[in-house]
């Protein structure tokens, strides 16, 4: 009789075991799916990214290119220095 019980036990165990194991794949599988469309996404906005990149580039370059540009056109004014006069206190210290 305990052997029949064991028996029966055993086979329980690995029918229930199996059963799991089927539904734990059905689940890996449903993640992987997920996961696998998270990784589609991820990669169109790595790709948008990238182009928004580069057309930033292309409009700095631009941009820097018309600051030198207007850089150049402007000419920066020199003024002359006016010399100091030199007083009689300034002559007088310059003696000592």
């Amino acid at each position: 009789m305990t052997r029949r019980n064991a028996w029966a036990g055993l086979v329980a165990a690995v029918a229930l075991s199996l059963s799991l194991t089927a539904c734990k794949d059905t689940k890996t599988l449903q993640e992987n799916e997920q996961l696998k469309a998270q990784i589609a996404d991820l990669q169109k906005q790595n790709t948008q990214m990238s182009s928004d990149l580069q057309a930033a580039t292309a409009n700095r370059d631009a941009l820097a290119k018309e600051n030198e540009e207007l850089r150049a056109r402007l000419t920066p004014k020199k003024t002359k220095r006016v010399a100091k006069k030199s007083t009689k206190k300034t002559a007088k210290r310059k003696r000592r």
